[in-house]
C-alpha cells in the first residue's frame, strides 16, 4: 500500500478512502530523508532564508531540467540487472529531442548522447523527429534564459532571492550566465553548501535530489518547468502541509513556446501575459484531486479533508 517506488501508479487512482489517507499519512508523515540529508537540507533553508532576510526570509525556489547528464538509473528495475549506484550519462535536454541555439556543436552533443544513453532509440528506421512540433506542444524543457524572462514578466525583481534546483546545467557557462545577470541573488545548493558539506552526496544524484528537494519544500513559491516525479511529489508536499494551499507557478509551456518564438511581441505585451499566467496558477493553489489525478500531487480531498472535518467537529462540540 505505502511502496513509492518505482510510482505508485500500480495502485488503483480510486482506492478506498482508508486506503487513500494510510498512503498520504506514509507518503507525507512516515516517510523521511535520513537524518544527515536532512539535517543539511534544513541547514540550506536555514541559510535561504538568512539570505533573504531583508523580504522576510521568503524565496522563490525553481526545479530547472536543462540538464547536462547525473541521472542515477535503476536499470535493476528494468532489465534486472544489479548496478549498484553507476552513474548514466542521461540528460534531460538530448532526451526532449529539441533544437536550443541550433549550432553544430549542439546537435553533435544531443546526438552523441542520445546514443551514449538509449542506443538506437532515436535511430529506428522510420521514426521521424520534429523538434518544431515538440516545441509547440510544449514538451521542450525551458531554457536559464527563458525561465529568467518568464520570472521577470511575472513580476519577480533582481532583488528577488532563487533557490535554482537542478542537476548540471547543459553548456552552463553559456546558458547560465542570463539569468544569473536577470537574478544575481540566484543560489544553488553547491553554492550555498561547502564541498565538504556536499561530498558525501556528489556522487549519488538522487541524494543530491534529495537535498533540492528539501530546500524547494520551504520556499515561499515554488516554480516548476517540466514535469517528472520530482515535481509532482512535490507540489502535493507542499499542499499537504500548508493546507491544501501553496503558491505554486506551473507556466504554459504552450503559450510560452508561441511567446518567445513570437518576433513582434513587445516586453510589455509579454510581461501582461506573464503576470495572467502567475495570477491563474496562483489561484490554483487549492486543487481538489479528480479521478486520474495522483493522490501524491493531490492530496485534497482524500488526505486532508478528512481531517479538517474532524477537527471542526471536536470544535463544534467544546463549543
Amino acid at each position: 500500500i505505502i511502496r513509492i517506488s518505482p510510482f505508485a501508479n500500480r495502485l488503483s487512482f480510486d482506492a478506498p478512502p482508508a486506503v487513500q489517507r494510510l498512503r498520504c499519512l506514509a507518503n507525507y508523515e512516515a516517510l523521511q530523508f535520513s537524518s544527515p540529508i536532512l539535517s543539511l537540507g534544513e541547514t540550506l533553508v536555514a541559510r535561504m532564508k538568512e539570505l533573504s532576510a531583508n523580504s522576510g526570509g521568503k524565496y522563490v525556489s525553481v526545479h530547472l531540467r536543462f540538464e547536462e547528464v547525473s541521472v542515477v538509473m535503476m536499470i535493476k528495475r528494468i532489465t534486472a540487472r544489479t548496478v549498484g549506484s553507476h552513474r548514466f550519462p542521461l540528460d534531460m535536454v538530448a532526451f526532449s529531442c529539441c533544437v536550443f541555439d541550433g549550432g553544430e556543436q549542439e546537435k553533435e552533443d544531443m546526438k552523441k548522447a542520445r546514443e551514449r544513453g538509449w542506443k538506437g532509440k532515436f535511430t529506428k528506421p522510420g521514426r521521424v523527429i520534429r523538434p518544431g512540433a515538440i516545441r509547440i506542444n510544449g514538451k521542450c524543457p525551458l531554457t536559464p534564459l527563458e525561465v529568467g524572462l518568464m520570472l521577470r514578466g511575472m513580476g519577480f525583481d533582481n532583488n528577488t532571492y532563487i533557490f535554482l534546483a537542478s542537476g548540471k546545467i547543459y553548456n552552463a557557462e553559456k546558458t547560465m550566465a542570463p539569468l544569473l545577470e536577470m537574478f544575481p541573488n540566484l543560489q544553488t545548493k553547491e553554492m550555498l553548501a561547502s564541498e565538504e558539506e556536499l561530498a558525501p552526496y556528489k556522487n549519488f544524484s538522487s541524494r543530491m535530489a534529495a537535498i533540492d528537494y528539501t530546500v524547494c519544500l520551504h520556499s515561499e513559491v515554488f516554480v516548476t518547468t517540466q514535469g517528472g516525479n520530482f515535481p509532482h511529489f512535490l507540489m502535493g508536499h507542499r499542499r499537504y502541509l500548508h493546507g491544501g494551499h501553496s503558491k505554486t507557478i506551473r507556466p504554459d509551456k504552450r503559450k510560452l513556446a508561441l511567446l518567445f518564438d513570437n518576433p513582434n511581441i513587445g516586453w510589455k505585451s509579454f510581461k501582461r501575459q506573464m503576470l495572467n499566467m502567475r495570477s491563474h496558477s496562483d489561484s490554483k493553489g487549492f486543487e481538489l484531486k479528480r479521478p486520474s489525478d495522483s493522490i501524491y500531487t493531490f492530496p485534497c480531498p482524500d488526505c486532508m479533508c478528512h481531517t479538517n472535518k474532524s477537527a471542526d467537529s471536536r470544535s463544534s462540540s467544546a463549543t
